[in-house]
């Protein structure tokens, strides 16, 4: 009878587990890829694991959003036809990147470049039957691509243009912007409770926050600041939880690719200590140029949630994602009740086992 009886409660409470579970789905976490490649690389990359892929980079003409050759416009076109394989899936097309918004300043200071650019983008969106654009300037209001103009006017004219976009491009549009993850940005580019109301995501670039401007190491993605390293994903996280920003909007950044330095002493294994940049190495390339057999030794920063690698023969540091750090990544967003991760760049991906088969694993489990 006592058998009996747990067994009804157990099919019960099991009965009601499901009901609850249908009428309360999982939030679904953004996966955003941006990408900068060629037509016929997409192909190689599980692309249904993507919520969003980002066209990397249209630029200005004038006022007006351009997209520079023919070459660009079937890359486009590819990202656009895989909606037919992932019917989740939105393209969008990003204006600008590092180095790519040298005029945005200026078109964007008054109201006739601001129309200009919005007109041009809803043409270019039904042109490819996109789904939205993803605004790239490095940076509003504050300091960014060596010669490249910004004044404090800037702060309100974003404002001013993402109002435009959503007007001219209607409610249905996705609309997002690659943020910098540091402090002078979070604090000084943009008018946070304003442009939240109106985008859809903000592209929290978590990534080059250790750049290769710097003379000394550090980690350039990581999830939790330290005593050495302030700049973090935890701490534009806590940016905007103190301003009341809306963290379903957040989409953290992950990089797939490290940053190296050379002549970096051996003191703490190279972390934090002075050195010169040397490159950018994709997640691909690990295998060949951070290597264990070359002499680099990989370590785990548990504080950080950061992984970094020092080769003392050849004095050389690097520092960037890897599963373990990607890892905690998807975690902290789940914890949060963050909108997802996004990336630079699906190329650097390895085509089997990569960052993305990380993210989504770490996304389920």
């Amino acid at each position: 009878m006592i058998t009996r009886i747990c067994y009804c409660l157990l099919i019960g409470f099991f009965s009601f587990a499901v009901a609850f579970a249908q009428k309360n789905p999982s939030p679904n976490m953004e996966v955003i890829a941006y990408y900068a490649g060629r037509s016929t690389l997409i192909d190689s990359f599980e692309t249904g694991k993507l919520t969003q892929i980002i066209y990397s980079f249209a630029h200005l003409k004038g006022n007006k959003l351009f997209i520079n050759s023919a070459r660009d416009t079937a890359t486009i076109q590819k990202l656009v036809s895989l909606k037919q394989q992932n019917s989740k899936l939105k393209v969008l097309l990003s204006l600008g990147g590092w180095g790519g918004c040298f005029t945005c300043s200026d078109v964007f200071s008054t109201k006739e470049g601001r129309t200009e650019f919005t007109a041009s983008v809803k043409e270019l969106l039904d042109y490819f039957d996109a789904d939205g654009i993803d605004l790239d300037w490095e940076y509003p209001a504050i300091e960014g691509y060596p010669g490249h103009k910004f004044q404090e006017a800037d702060r309100k004219n974003f404002t001013l243009l993402v109002k435009d976009l959503r007007r001219t491009l209607g409610k249905k549009a996705v609309i997002s912007f690659a943020a910098g993850g540091f402090d002078a940005f979070l604090e000084h580019a943009i008018e946070w409770k304003k442009v939240t109301r109106v985008v859809n995501y903000v592209n929290l670039m978590s990534y080059d926050l250790v750049s290769g401007f710097s003379t000394v190491t550090g980690h350039h993605t990581p999830l939790y600041s330290t005593a050495q390293q302030k700049q973090s994903v935890d701490n534009a996280i806590q940016f905007f939880q103190s301003n009341k920003i809306n963290l379903k909007k957040i989409i953290v950044g992950a990089a797939f690719y490290a940053r190296t330095w050379v002549n970096v002493d051996s003191v703490n294994n190279g972390l934090y200590r002075p050195g010169n940049f040397q490159s950018m190495i994709s997640y691909s390339q690990f295998d060949s140029r951070l290597s264990t057999d070359s002499g680099f030794v990989y370590y785990k920063d548990s504080i950080a949630a950061a992984t970094f690698a020092y080769n003392k023969q050849t004095k050389t540091f690097a520092t960037f994602d890897d599963p373990y750090s990607i890892t905690e990544k998807v975690n902290y967003i789940k914890q949060n009740k963050l909108g997802g991760i996004m990336f630079w760049a699906l190329p650097y991906d390895r085509l089997t086992e990569g960052l993305l088969d990380v993210i989504d694993k770490a996304k389920r489990d």
